[in-house]
């Protein structure tokens, strides 16, 4: 107070700023809980690649495979319709599929059908075309990482191949899911880099298996899609 008996407004406006002071320094701001980070699929080598129909779309599920070859951490979601023109498949990191991963899309190209694969800003990293040539016997995949590796995929039982073609062309079947098993390998230079291998079964179920550290997953996940989605087995 002062001589006249009155608080000091001057003091008491410091006392409050010091209060003020003291409440903003043991309130600290709240911060934004962490996002899950994406699966470092980089790291692994070995994939289950799974399908499952409706009437108006297809959906694959690939997630890291276990030791025992079953399904372990999904990491990436996809979705072909079935009643729209082929040849264009994105990739998601999640079920929700809001977050791309990857996609590739198919143009008009001078070896035929070329399908493009690009990352979540639209850049290009890889492509892969049918080699029509090759593929009359046993069809044939050429696949490309620009300054990292040119792959050459072939499917390996000439039985199996032949089956499948006659397959496609016998009124009906086409519309039945090739149930017998059969695989790609993937080779540089004759040097066995990739598998994909298309397991026994009612159910459509893929197992990857990269073989050299520099394959971008990405790209490989990307063609093993477009195995079944461009082919009709």
């Amino acid at each position: 107070m002062d001589s006249t008996g009155t608080e000091s407004s001057t003091g008491t406006g410091a006392e409050k700023d010091k209060a003020a002071a003291g409440l903003t320094k043991a309130t600290p701001a709240a911060t934004p809980a962490p996002t899950a980070a994406a699966p470092d699929i980089q790291s692994h080598d070995t994939f289950v690649i799974r399908k499952t129909l409706s009437l108006t779309a297809g959906e694959y599920v690939v997630s890291v495979a276990r030791p025992d070859g079953s399904e372990g951490e999904p990491v990436a979601y996809a979705r072909e319709k079935r009643l729209s023109l082929r040849g264009q498949v994105t990739l998601y990191t999640d079920a929700s599929r809001k977050s791309v991963l990857a996609a590739f899309k198919g143009r008009d190209h001078e070896v035929g059908y070329m399908y493009d694969v690009r990352d979540a800003s639209g850049q290009p990293f890889g492509s892969f075309h049918e080699d029509a040539g090759a593929s009359f016997l046993r069809r044939t995949w050429q696949v490309r990482q620009p300054g990292t590796m040119k792959l050459t995929g072939r499917e390996q039982s000439r039985v199996v191949a032949f089956v499948r073609f006659v397959w496609e062309f016998v009124p009906y079947l086409e519309y039945v899911p090739f149930i017998w098993p059969y695989r790609f390998q993937y080779t540089e230079s004759g040097k066995p880099l990739m598998t994909v291998t298309k397991k026994l079964g009612l159910h459509t179920r893929y197992v990857l298996e990269i073989l050299a550290p520099d394959i971008d997953r990405r790209l490989a996940i990307a063609h093993t899609l477009a195995l079944d989605a461009l082919e009709v087995d």
